[in-house]
């Protein structure tokens, strides 16, 4: 597949939180595989401290299985946590979410997405759709980039992976049993902003590569998934630049920009004491821009916590 939707899944969670909210499920979608019969993950996790502040850093994987990850180091840094923050609090009733999407995601009456696409293009649309068990015209109001998200997550699905499953859901469920308050670095309002404002011919772009590559995407995003299940950061990293030189911008957009807003906010934080859980998107924990190197330059150093299997 390409870098556009690997970015995504490393970058953003309302982009595979919001789709199925309006996407049908698929035809024929394989069977999750039991929990039992997954291997654990041990994904990797990051401390910055000081004498009265900690913040843990951890990467998520937003598409994820029933595969175990909430023990060893994870659950141990959880525990000792007084906050969690993630990306976006992402309402779990799709009912919530609908308006945000027909306010971000929908053209306006009398606009429509085939008008934007060419005839070859339109076919090779609906015979993607069709393969996936949904009506051709479903998608016909809704913008290139959400078409392109929902094929995502539709792909995703014939790996046993989806949100339902995904790390900030089990970890607000977790903190909300503990009356853990929960914050957000940006919003769901920001994301979806993120890619609304994207150029339309940018999105139909990728909504074309998503057509062309909708075949190939379980075998793109299983070597993804491995690499944040062995808390292999350097092939996370490898994954994401054998792709990410085509398209420098986006690249910037999803991570780089970004990346220093949040170790802006980690800087602050550290000004106050406590101990706060961060989940975001793993791909904003890998590589050369990464949260940790801008707090590097600001003098603030992430130490990878060491591998700790619960007792």
């Amino acid at each position: 597949m390409t870098y556009r939707f690997l970015s995504a899944i490393a970058a953003c969670a309302i982009a595979f939180a919001g789709a199925p909210a309006f996407a049908q499920a698929p035809a024929q979608t394989a069977p999750a595989p039991a929990a039992a019969a997954l291997p654990d993950a041990d994904p990797a996790v990051w401390v910055v401290r000081d004498e009265d502040t900690t913040i843990y850093l951890f990467g998520t994987f937003h598409l994820l299985d029933g595969r175990p990850w909430f023990n060893d180091e994870v659950k141990i840094a959880f525990d000792a946590s007084d906050e969690l923050v993630i990306e976006a609090i992402i309402p779990e009733n799709p009912a919530e979410l609908a308006p945000l999407i027909q306010r971000y995601a929908v053209y306006p009456e009398g606009q429509t997405l085939s008008q934007r696409l060419t005839p070859q293009q339109n076919a090779a649309l609906g015979r993607v759709l069709t393969e996936a068990g949904v009506p051709p015209t479903a998608f016909d109001r809704m913008e290139p980039w959400f078409v392109s998200m929902t094929l995502g997550t539709v792909a995703a699905q014939r790996l046993g992976v989806s949100s339902d499953n995904g790390p900030e859901r089990i970890l607000s469920r977790a903190a909300q049993a503990r009356g853990m308050p929960i914050g957000e670095l940006e919003s769901v309002v920001w994301q979806l902003q993120l890619f609304d404002r994207m150029p339309e011919a940018q999105q139909i772009h990728y909504l074309n590569e998503a057509v062309e590559n909708f075949d190939g995407l379980d075998e793109e995003l299983a070597p993804m998934l491995a690499a944040w299940s062995t808390g292999n950061v350097e092939e996370l990293v490898r994954i994401l630049n054998a792709q990410g030189d085509d398209d420098p911008e986006l690249h910037r957009l999803l991570f780089t920009d970004r990346n220093r807003a949040w170790a802006g906010w980690i800087q602050e934080r550290m000004a106050r004491p406590g101990t706060v859980f961060i989940a975001v998107g793993a791909g904003h924990l890998a590589g050369g821009d990464s949260v940790q190197a801008v707090l590097a330059s600001h003098g603030l150093n992430a130490e990878r916590v060491p591998h700790a299997p619960n007792p």
